[in-house]
């Protein structure tokens, strides 16, 4: 895992139920049997309960994320987005900078021009939770400016527009999360198995 990465979303990606037209949802992290994969754990910032676990592995020329956050507004759509900075040390998470965008792209969809750090939204069901299912075209760890290993992840309050500058206009940052570099671990060093229904 150690080409550039070109963070680009596909229009390819799945998100819970996955979407109109698309093929089939990817393959888990590590589904293979190795233990190729890093490992992000959200966190809550202040007042807020929004938490969980994002799995990323390489599958060939993208990068495979799968995982499930818990906490959130039932039957919203929220705004998920890589950030410039692998640091979640704020209690509002403004310390992971703004959307990951080394190029200067514009802010938009994943079948349209985007930036880096623009990934597919989430939506929880009743319950509140969201699966996470998602393919990002690029790769995960590398030398490169848009690498996603080592960046923050960052779950927001309100769903994205794809068209407000150069945020989307998805609100406060609920959740954060900084992915891990090491195989089969997150930003602190510990190990996290990805779960059998994932």
């Amino acid at each position: 895992m150690t080409i550039p990465f070109r963070a680009t979303v596909a229009l390819c990606s799945a998100v819970v139920a996955g979407c109109a037209g698309a093929p089939a949802a990817p393959a888990a992290p590590g589904a293979s049997g190795g233990s190729d994969y890093v490992v992000a754990t959200l966190k809550p910032t202040r007042g807020n309960t929004a938490a969980g676990t994002l799995w990323f592995a390489q599958d060939g020329a993208d990068v495979v994320v799968r995982g499930r956050i818990t906490g959130l507004v039932p039957n919203q759509e929220h705004g998920f987005h890589v950030h410039e900075k692998g640091d979640c040390s704020s209690d509002d998470a403004t310390s992971a900078g703004g959307h990951l965008n080394p190029d200067g792209k514009r802010h938009g969809p994943p079948n349209g021009e985007h930036h880096a750090g623009d990934l597919p939204a989430i939506k929880a069901d009743a319950n509140g939770v969201a699966l996470v299912r998602a393919r990002v075209a690029g790769t995960l760890l590398g030398a490169g400016a848009e690498d996603i290993a080592g960046k923050a992840i960052v779950v927001h309050a309100a769903s994205d527009d794809y068209t407000t500058q150069p945020t989307g206009n998805s609100g406060a940052r609920i959740a954060c999360g900084v992915v891990g570099i090491a195989s089969g671990r997150d930003a602190t060093g510990s190990a996290v198995p990805i779960p059998k229904d994932l």
